[in-house]
């Protein structure tokens, strides 16, 4: 049995399990009907997240004469586009190390894409009128660690040679930003990233659908894909899509094509929700430009103000389970709880006796790359995008755009890269893929300590191959 310690789960005494975007927020939009019987289309969209809505709203305004049908097995954000920590950054390869890492000869377009990107999605926001607390605050790398200081600063250096706008920030310069006696240095990045509430965008991309006449369909599950004379038949519980072409956006939920399955695990990732913080507290950590903020190690926290005043602390530890199991049960998992509430007031100590009013999680899609990838089914007509790991809120849209251009036969800036036209290395079968996702976070763990990775690290470095938060 795993021993709480009572001086932090006490903060956790009021906490909910319920994801707190959705509380009671006014801006819900009301459900749509299941889908009975057969309807035809010029493009089904399956999964109603965020690459399924941009997808579908991207689609309308190149065609709006295009028939477009969206189908959603819940409701439209009941996954991850709907639980997340609101961090829309411009990052398209989980962020600049990654994408550094894995596409080197690109990574400066890449890096100016996502810029523009981000600007896009700022721009679709206003046409639209959505209003999802939409603030580009920009985003603060914090290091906590003295092997984290180096490895930011020469971020920082590299990342503003690609034309990104990031200032690094000694110890008193970064804790002038978000006290924290844990802080040793910071990277300030600042308009990359732009605040928002995740569930509120979600809905704004579903009127803004609705408006252009795409047909959402909710409960209907896409079970599966067959070919048929006017191109491919989704089926659904009570009816069916007869449509010329499909675009999976299913997150981290198993891929209608099979062959895609081997390059996605379902990770869980958590997060915990403060009170309100009143003026005192607020007035001992500062956090005046209400930037998110986030950890620069192998496993770190992500963190951020919300419109309310409230902190909300996420991150750290991502749990896959044997089998790539998804279920309502694994959302709730008191230890990680009581780990992430005692490494909040770890990094603010003088919060302590605040409360946590919700506790949540939910599922993400992650791939051995850390970052999207693309692929075709039944001799094209069918496309998918998969395995954003998590900082998919902005390259969501990017990951859509690109897929329409596969799906549309064009080739484009976005076709052409490494990264849209190679896959990761793909995930072993069960049992092998639980142990070696075991032994790879045992090893995160243990790297993130002292910044040495292990020989096992080493090797799947070598391979393109890892696995972290």
């Amino acid at each position: 049995m795993h021993e709480f310690d009572i001086r932090v789960t006490q903060h956790l005494a009021n906490a909910q399990p319920d994801n707190w975007w959705l509380d009671d927020d006014p801006l819900e939009p009301n459900s749509h009907p299941a889908l009975v019987g057969e309807v035809t289309a010029d493009l089904c969209v399956v999964g109603g997240g965020y690459t399924g809505l941009w997808t579908a709203l991207l689609a309308k305004e190149r065609d709006p004469s295009r028939i477009v049908v969206l189908l959603e097995q819940d409701e439209t954000g009941a996954g991850a586009s709907g639980r997340n920590g609101g961090f829309c950054a411009a990052s398209l390869t989980h962020g600049f190390a990654n994408g550094l890492r894995r596409f080197p000869k690109e990574i400066a377009d890449l890096e100016r894409m996502g810029r523009e990107n981000l600007n896009e999605i700022e721009a679709t926001l206003e046409r639209y009128g959505i209003e999802c607390g939409f603030e580009r605050t920009g985003e603060l790398r914090v290091a906590n660690k003295p092997w984290h200081v180096e490895s930011l600063r020469e971020e920082v250096d590299l990342r503003n040679r690609m034309g990104d706008h990031v200032e690094f920030l000694d110890r008193d310069e970064t804790r002038s930003r978000v006290n924290s006696p844990t802080y040793l240095a910071g990277a300030y990045d600042h308009d990359g990233t732009a605040m928002l509430d995740p569930a509120r965008l979600v809905w704004g991309l579903e009127r803004a659908c609705l408006s252009l006449g795409v047909k959402i369909y909710e409960h209907s599950k896409a079970t599966s894909l067959d070919e048929h004379p006017r191109g491919v038949a989704i089926s659904t519980p009570y009816g069916r899509v007869v449509a010329q072409k499909v675009a999976l956006g299913t997150n981290a939920f198993p891929s209608l094509v099979h062959a895609a399955r081997k390059y996605i695990v379902p990770v869980y990732d958590y997060q915990i929700a403060t009170e309100p913080l009143t003026s005192e507290q607020r007035a001992t950590i500062g956090w005046q430009g209400r930037e998110g903020v986030n950890d620069a190690g192998y496993q770190f926290h992500y963190y951020r103000l919300t419109d309310e005043g409230s902190i909300l602390w996420g991150g750290w530890d991502t749990l896959y389970h044997y089998k790539s199991r998804i279920a309502i049960e694994l959302e709730n998992n008191p230890e990680v709880y009581a780990d992430l509430a005692a490494q909040f007031l770890e990094t603010f100590p003088h919060l302590e006796g605040i409360k946590f009013t919700h506790a949540w999680s939910g599922a993400i899609d992650t791939c051995s790359r850390f970052s999207a990838f693309w692929g075709t089914a039944m001799k094209g007509r069918v496309a998918y995008v998969l395995g954003y790991t998590g900082l998919g809120v902005a390259a969501t849209r990017f990951g859509a755009a690109t897929m329409l251009d596969i799906l549309d036969g064009l080739t484009t800036e976005r076709t052409t890269l490494k990264m849209v036209q190679r896959k990761p290395v793909p995930f072993p079968p069960e049992p092998l893929r639980y142990a070696i996702i075991s032994a790879t976070t045992r090893s995160i763990a243990r790297a993130e300590i002292h910044g040495r990775r292990n020989a096992w690290l080493r090797m799947l470095d070598t391979f393109g191959v890892g696995f972290d938060s």
